[in-house]
């Protein structure tokens, strides 16, 4: 796919993803959407590709849903209340959430994926972020919760992401109020893990991403990837037990595991081989696999 509104650079084992849409803000679009799915399915597809950084073109993150279709920008097709009991199915009815669409997807990620938020990131814009494992933001940054302001409500899964992030009571106050709130609260609150001047912003990004591409094994990272993810939903630690087990066995058994332990021992850099494309467990996936209904 030639990528009209995004684009794809990977270099030293990182992707670099920007939003390119700057003379809009990289306002989003259908045609984004699409091209986001398939630039991470050809990311988990590319065993080359270690960690991905998520960013924007120009002075824009991500500014939200675009608006240019006015007061019809969010009338999704002609569903009603009622309409999916009596079809027996919400696929007939329901249109589904382009965001949430991007933010499942960057949920079964088998990537660690770090946002970049070098400008405005609202709506859409932020909530994309919340399925990614690490946010770090420009001093320019502002973000906003904006939903209630446009007569909307919370999208891309982010009533089940941001709670998690942030707590309940700030994720209410955010979303109740719909105001746009800086970098610098942004971090009081632990929406981000730092903050950074516009220079210094892409640089962090691939400091922690190069890290993770140079020093930790790939399986490794899927494994803890979801490990980590999945157990926020989890009602007991015998769940997290469940899989620790399975995966401490199955890994201590490959190539990785015996090349992480001697590449420690001789004080040299290790060459992990083994690859999330091929090489995951037979365990892998553990959980049920969810349909929209």
């Amino acid at each position: 796919m030639n990528y009209e509104t995004i684009r794809y650079e990977v270099e030293a084992n990182i992707l670099t993803l920007t939003l390119n849409r700057p003379d809009k803000l990289n306002a989003f679009n259908s045609v984004m959407q699409r091209e986001l799915l398939d630039a991470l399915d050809k990311a988990d597809a590319d065993d080359d590709i270690r960690v991905v950084i998520v960013t924007g073109a120009g002075r824009g993150f991500c500014a939200g849903a675009d608006l240019e279709a006015g007061g019809d920008t969010f009338k999704m097709g002609k569903s009603k209340k009622g309409d999916s009991a009596r079809s027996g199915s919400a696929k007939a009815t329901v249109h589904r959430d382009g965001g949430g669409l991007l933010t499942l997807r960057i949920f079964e990620l088998k990537k660690p994926i770090i946002a970049a938020i070098n400008g405005p990131a609202v709506g859409v814009g932020i909530t994309m972020t919340l399925a990614m494992d690490i946010r770090l933001a420009s001093e320019k940054a502002r973000m906003g919760f904006v939903f209630a302001r446009r007569g909307i409500a919370p999208e891309a899964c982010s009533s089940w992401f941001l709670p998690r992030i942030v707590g309940i009571a700030k994720a209410l106050e955010w979303v109740y109020s719909g105001r746009v709130f800086s970098a610098a609260e942004a971090l009081q609150d632990r929406l981000v893990s730092s903050v950074h001047t516009a220079e210094e912003l892409l640089p962090a990004a691939r400091k922690i991403a190069g890290e993770i591409a140079e020093h930790a094994a790939p399986l490794s990272i899927t494994l803890s990837r979801h490990m980590l993810w999945r157990m926020l939903g989890a009602d007991h630690p015998m769940e997290a037990h469940k899989i620790d087990s399975r995966a401490v066995q199955a890994l201590g058994r490959t190539a990785d595991a015996r090349e992480g332990v001697e590449s420690f021992l001789e004080k040299r850099p290790p060459k992990f081989a083994n690859s999330p494309s091929a090489d995951l467990p037979d365990f892998f996936p553990w959980w049920q696999q969810r349909d929209f209904e």
